[in-house]
């Protein structure tokens, strides 16, 4: 799964890596902690134009009569996203790349001890994760969320977590934009063995409500 990540890449620099026009209103950046209900930015395509906007992070089906009606959505399973009522529609017409600077997963250590690890990129490009997203509406209130598609860890990651975030390469972006035909099946796998690096943590982003680039440093004597 996917539960927390960073964006530190300033607004400009994003929209420039995705030739994607920026909206005005998009979230405070950077954000070290990046946490399920925040909201974060994501490129959409609308007939071959990108545009770089804001969502809540955190998909809500259609029939949710409130934003809390139902389980917080922030992961879609790659292996039955086209099969499950909540992202079916979304997986075929609403995709979506989330940028990121890198990723938290935790692992277990002695006494059950929750161990958080920074996940990135080895050659520390940004990070474009799959996600779909739709626009949810009830009574004047409307939100636009999504959330980040998942897949079955590779070799190295398993080592901290059986599942993680589809990583979509640059050369496949305007594939899962649907800008390119299809073939964005194909792209829900899991990143290639040498695509990521990882390091222990501090503890402290165990607490969503931790911040600062600290977060990301790597823990000094780590177990």
């Amino acid at each position: 799964m996917c539960g927390r990540f960073a964006i530190t890449l300033p607004d400009d620099a994003m929209a420039r890596l995705f030739q994607a026009v920026p909206a005005n209103d998009l979230p405070p950046n950077p954000n070290y902690n990046v946490c399920p209900t925040n909201p974060v930015a994501a490129v959409t395509s609308d007939a071959g134009q990108r545009h770089l906007r804001p969502m809540r992070w955190g998909f809500i089906p259609q029939w949710y009569k409130t934003p809390a009606d139902g389980p917080l959505l922030i992961n879609a399973r790659a292996e039955t996203i086209a099969e499950k009522p909540a992202f079916r529609a979304a997986c075929r017409e609403r995709r979506c790349l989330i940028p990121a600077s890198g990723f938290y997963e935790w692992s277990k250590g002695a006494g059950g001890a929750r161990l958080p690890w920074y996940i990135h990129r080895a050659d520390g490009a940004p990070l474009a994760f799959a996600g779909v997203w739709q626009d949810w509406e009830r009574e004047g209130e409307r939100l636009t969320t999504c959330a980040i598609v998942t897949t079955a860890a590779n070799a190295p990651m398993c080592a901290v977590h059986h599942r993680m975030p589809v990583i979509v390469e640059e050369g496949d972006w305007a594939v899962w934009l649907g800008e390119a035909g299809k073939g964005a099946a194909r792209l829900m796998q899991a990143a290639a063995d040498e695509v990521l690096a990882f390091h222990r943590v501090d503890p402290r982003v165990n607490s969503n409500r931790a911040s600062g680039p600290e977060l990301i440093e790597p823990l000094a004597e780590a177990d």
